[in-house]
């Protein structure tokens, strides 16, 4: 065999080095997705390592070479939803909307999210009922809320410069409503839909829940007409005193 042959027939060594790191990287993404999947349908207590790792396709020594146990990988994959919970807030741009279209968008934006994203809600519901006591464990997870609560907080402020806003509102506590009004029909759909014989999931329904929601919270938020007026009257200049000429 010539060299020339041996060249051709012979993979290069540098291509296998340069799969490495993608191989690796997709491999942790497969075992994250699969992970997700079993979290939210089976919850920490009945989650399988196995059978996440048959359906990532992935051996367990990487898995757990990656994670370390099945409380590491529950971790990560409630930073994982959380991180895309805040990035797809972010790409909202807020601060580049005026006051009350702002609210507006992130209402909406909430409420979409949580009916789009359903298996997220029992992997919260979940983790509520370990009582939080995992996701304490991630900073992570309180470094990612810092932007958003800033962002409300910023929203907040122009709107009660322009007089729009109410001077009295938590940002936390807002949110918490916004959230509320988004995730309890989603996640108590079917007792709900049983008691009252109506379907809580139907398009229709959904449609009057967000118009629902939009006003409770911006009616809410809106300020008292003799707080506007002050805003208004506080905003104008006001005359030099001086003597006047009779």
């Amino acid at each position: 065999m010539t060299d020339t042959t041996a060249a051709q027939t012979s993979p290069p060594r540098s291509s296998g080095r340069g799969k490495r790191p993608r191989d690796s990287a997709l491999t942790k993404e497969a075992i994250l997705r699969a992970a997700t999947f079993e979290f939210c349908h089976n919850g920490l207590g009945g989650a399988r390592v196995e059978a996440i790792a048959q359906r990532a396709k992935a051996n367990m020594r990487l898995l757990y070479a990656y994670f370390g146990d099945k409380n590491g990988l529950y971790i990560a994959v409630l930073e994982d939803v959380y991180t895309e919970i805040r990035a797809a807030e972010q790409q909202l741009k807020l601060d580049d909307l005026d006051p009350v279209a702002a609210m507006s968008e992130l209402i909406n934006f909430t409420f979409t999210f949580f009916g789009e994203h359903q298996n997220y809600i029992a992997l919260i519901n979940n983790e509520n009922l370990q009582r939080g006591r995992n996701l304490r464990k991630s900073r992570k997870i309180a470094e990612l809320t810092l932007p958003l609560v800033a962002s409300i907080e910023s929203i907040l402020r122009r709107g009660m410069a322009e007089g729009l806003f109410r001077g009295d509102v938590d940002p936390i506590q807002l949110y918490v409503s916004i959230t509320a009004m988004s995730y309890f029909h989603v996640s108590n759909r079917y007792t709900l839909s049983a008691m009252f014989d109506k379907d809580l999931g139907s398009p229709d329904w959904l449609t009057q829940r967000r118009e629902h929601a939009q006003d409770m919270i911006l009616t809410w938020l809106t300020a008292p007409i003799g707080e506007r007026k002050h805003k208004a009257a506080a905003s104008k200049p006001t005359a030099r005193s001086g003597k006047t000429s009779r």
